[in-house]
């Protein structure tokens, strides 16, 4: 064989090799971008869900602070709190789970958040349905948002509880 073959020969198997090489780069950058395709529709599916069931929580606590017999169903208290208080009560859990929700889908970055809780807590009515709900939120695993949230709303609440300023929108260290 002459030395213009062995070349063409070289060349052709180098070709080959560079092609194959390629074909199997394609196939790994596509079987990545298919798990991020799938990651992207799962994470919208995951959204999607969230905010059904926020959709069922407020219908469902709409009824409850529409009708008081119904409210019972989920009052914790024993009955000691009176009716009006527990529909206020109902309709903080409402608000905070909504402000809950707009921070897991994205809608809020986690420093709104906090501005927006900061705000919250210069209610009475929420800073004692906070209170009384604390046994609940001891419960969440110690890692999930809800739990982190609720600790960030903990420190917040006793920030604004030591401020030497009635400043209140200046209290506390917005999160990172």
């Amino acid at each position: 064989m002459g030395s213009a073959a062995a070349a063409g020969l070289a060349f052709t198997v180098g070709a080959a090799s560079a092609f194959l090489s390629q074909q199997h780069q394609l196939k790994g950058l596509k079987l990545r971008l298919d798990r991020c395709e799938q990651k992207d529709r799962s994470e919208h599916q995951r959204h999607v869900d969230l905010a059904n069931q926020q959709r069922l929580h407020w219908e469902l606590l709409s009824k409850a602070m529409e009708d008081p017999s119904l409210a019972a169903v989920l009052d914790t208290s024993g009955g000691t709190i009176p009716p009006g208080k527990h529909r206020q009560f109902l309709f903080a859990n409402a608000l905070y789970t909504n402000a809950l929700l707009s921070y897991r889908i994205g809608n809020v970055s986690r420093v709104q958040l906090f501005g927006h809780l900061r705000g919250t807590l210069q209610n009475p009515i929420f800073r004692e349905y906070w209170e009384m709900t604390r046994a609940a939120r001891a419960s969440l695993e110690e890692d999930s948002i809800e739990a982190q949230v609720g600790r960030m709303v903990d420190n917040l609440l006793h920030d604004l509880d030591e401020a030497d300023t009635d400043e209140w929108w200046v209290v506390g260290t917005p999160p990172d």
